[in-house]
Formats: structure tokens, C-alpha cells, sequence
């Protein structure tokens, strides 16, 4: 037999079901070959990997550093 807990989980689980269900999908666009910050080239593993990076690997790095420091 079904508790209260029972329901609520399949409360809050519906609602995260409709909530990706309703969710837009994110636009996917092509990697660029060259660093939007560095001017370099981006390998293409990872142009492969990582569908739609406009950043080599070093300044993606940096550039989540930076966000980081000031996300608080």
C-alpha cells in the first residue's frame, strides 16, 4: 500500500518529467576551427567532442576560472 511519501515522490517526479518535456532544446551550431580569445586552432578532437566550442582548451579553461570567481 502506497504512503503519502509514495505520492509526493510521484508528484515531484511528474513534475521533472514536464519540466524536461517542456524544456527547449539547445541550438547546436557547428565548432569553430579558430579560438574566439587566442586566435588559434582548436584540434579537431576536440571540435568533435565538444559540438558547437568557439574556445581551445586553455582558454575554455580560463574563461570557467574567470566565471567561477565571480559567480558568487
Amino acid at each position: 500500500m502506497a504512503d503519502i511519501a509514495d505520492f509526493a515522490n510521484d508528484l515531484v517526479q511528474e513534475r521533472i518529467d514536464l519540466a524536461l518535456a517542456a524544456r527547449k532544446a539547445q541550438p547546436v551550431f557547428e565548432s569553430l576551427e579558430l579560438c574566439v580569445d587566442c586566435g588559434s586552432a582548436i584540434p579537431l578532437a576536440r571540435r568533435l567532442a565538444v559540438t558547437g566550442c568557439t574556445r581551445c582548451a586553455a582558454c575554455q579553461q580560463l574563461n570557467e576560472q574567470v566565471g567561477t570567481r565571480y559567480a558568487r
